[in-house]
């Protein structure tokens, strides 16, 4: 019986790891579709997200059918805790792609910002990919210290976030230019939130590795979570 359980928890986090590769693939592809201005790209993106929500409700009803069979001791409880939360955090990540994707598809032909906008974004997408893969690796080879490191690199998103948003209060007054800014705001935000989201896989690591939920830092967290 403990080996059909083990063995069901050890799936449980392959498909994890799986949806953490799909994010992945979805915001790479976000950001490839607002620097290119793909509309086939980003329809690819929003489609894409099926793809997600199929792996997270996997997930959802795997542990429902295991709370339902078994009972789980301590350690072992806190695993598929900590499962359902980084679940429900990839997910939202993917949500954020989407969002992305959509806004993407927004911008005017005629709406030029120049190539600083597509650096800020793609500065934030690469830091955004390199912390889910710290966040998926921490989480999988159950390493804090590597989750901790987590807090240093969403300063960075957070730094590059500013940057970006200067850059769009220097737009000037032009109607389609603000119209554009305030889409590339949420643009913005949204990636901000992707990087919230990895620090929280980073706490769910921590958590299961000491018994104890600690944020942190409130820094990362300066605004209710979404």
């Amino acid at each position: 019986m403990r080996t059909t359980f083990q063995e069901e928890l050890d799936v449980l986090e392959a498909t994890l790891q799986e949806e953490g590769a799909l994010v992945l693939r979805a915001l790479r592809g976000a950001i490839n579709a607002l620097e290119q201005r793909d509309t086939e790209l980003a329809d690819e993106v929003i489609a894409f997200d099926d793809d997600v929500d199929e792996r997270y409700v996997r997930i959802e009803e795997g542990i429902q059918s295991l709370l339902a069979r078994q009972t789980p001791v301590a350690s072992d409880l806190r695993l598929v805790l900590a499962i359902l939360h980084v679940n429900l955090h990839l997910e939202r990540m993917a949500d954020y792609c989407v969002t992305i994707a959509k806004l993407s598809q927004l911008v005017p032909a005629e709406v030029d910002p120049g190539p600083r906008f597509v650096e800020g974004f793609e500065e934030m997408g690469s830091r955004c990919e390199e912390m889910i893969r710290v966040a998926l690796d921490s989480f999988g080879s159950r390493d804090l210290e590597g989750a901790e490191s987590l807090v240093e690199l969403d300063e960075l998103i957070d730094r590059a976030n500013r940057r970006v948003v200067e850059r769009i209060l220097e737009l000037g007054s032009d109607p389609a230019m603000r119209e554009y800014g305030l889409r590339m705001v949420v643009v913005s935000r949204a990636l901000e939130r992707i990087g919230d989201h990895a620090v929280d896989i980073g706490e769910q690591t921590s958590y299961l590795l000491t018994a104890q939920f600690r944020e942190f830092t409130d820094a990362s967290h300066p605004t209710p979570r979404a």
